[in-house]
């Protein structure tokens, strides 16, 4: 790529499992990439790699502040995205995606930069339609635990679809599924990372529910294809974009398939639900394949066997 070919790219949550996915992959491409995080849930571990690279710069910073910097593109993905993390503190999970969606949509309004918003499937609570096309408006509890991501999440949308209509800003907004892969925090509560190390470790492995409840996963390396995609669309497409695997797995699957490739001994228990957790989650990906030319591409088995060959460093 020529001098003046090289895009300047922010990335908030840089740092975390998939902004650091994304930071390899844009670096790699020939770009300049500032990777933003305030590491909450994100850590330098996660790109210590890029750090000697003249073209990767890290630089901590809190989205719910305003930030100057001139940029040609912005993802904007800063957002504890595990339950264990947003409900640590979930007054600043919500403000950080409400001021971090009006500080990152006023800054790409200032230097007139595409911004891409890192939303999710959450915006569709517990859903009476499946699997879950981008038109559904979802069933979300405004009050319930999972409400300051949820609901978060869902005025963010607002937020960019406002500034668009307003102010013309150029906006991408992509709905991401479950995605797991290497650099997912160990300790994060989220079903892959805590099947994957209690099987690793030989401790039984929990269930919430009766283990019928269905998730579709999605391997990091197809989700950050089809962001980067969603951003070099044409300035036309707005989405919102489902982006995940339409595989469906129940819990029960999942759990006996980490069994297997990690040839435990562990036993599977169960354990009550949480509140508001939802019963199916499946995207409908017609619209990222007619638009992005995209689908996922790794299946879970072998998506599986590279995380767990990363977790076991950890036990």
């Amino acid at each position: 790529m020529g001098k003046h070919a090289r895009k300047k790219i922010l990335i908030t949550g840089g740092a975390g499992f998939i902004g650091s996915h994304l930071c390899d992959k844009l670096v790699s491409e020939g770009n300049e990439v500032l990777c933003v995080d305030n590491f909450f849930s994100g850590g330098k571990d996660n790109v210590r790699h890029l750090l000697d690279n003249p073209f990767f710069e890290l630089m901590r910073h809190d989205v719910t502040f305003p930030l100057y910097v001139e940029v040609d593109e912005i993802y904007n993905l800063a957002c504890p995205a595990s339950p264990i993390h947003y409900q640590f503190d979930p007054v600043q999970t919500t403000k950080t995606s409400v001021h971090g969606a009006i500080n990152m949509l006023g800054l790409a309004k200032r230097v007139k930069a595409k911004i891409l918003q890192a939303s999710t499937s959450e915006v569709y609570g517990d859903p009476e339609v499946h699997p879950q096309k981008e038109e559904y408006w979802g069933r979300v509890n405004p009050i319930g635990s999972r409400a300051c991501y949820d609901e978060g999440k869902r005025c963010a949308e607002t937020l960019f679809f406002d500034y668009y209509r307003q102010h013309n800003l150029k906006i991408k907004v992509a709905r991401i599924f479950n995605t797991y892969g290497p650099r997912m925090h160990p300790n994060d509560g989220r079903v892959v990372s805590n099947f994957i190390m209690q099987s690793l470790k030989g401790v039984p492995i929990t269930i919430y529910g009766d283990g019928k409840q269905t998730r579709s996963f999605c391997y990091v390396d197809d989700l950050v294809e089809g962001l980067v995609r969603l951003m070099n669309s044409p300035d036309e497409v707005t989405g919102p974009i489902n982006l995940g695997n339409n595989g469906e797995f129940t819990m029960l699957e999942l759990a006996e398939k980490v069994v297997e490739l990690t040839h435990s001994k562990s036993e599977i228990i169960f354990k009550p639900l949480p509140e508001d957790d939802p019963k199916k989650r499946q995207p409908d990906l017609s619209l990222a394949g007619s638009i992005l030319d995209w689908k996922p591409t790794v299946q879970l088995q072998d998506g599986l066997a590279k995380t767990i060959a990363y977790f076991s460093d950890f036990t």
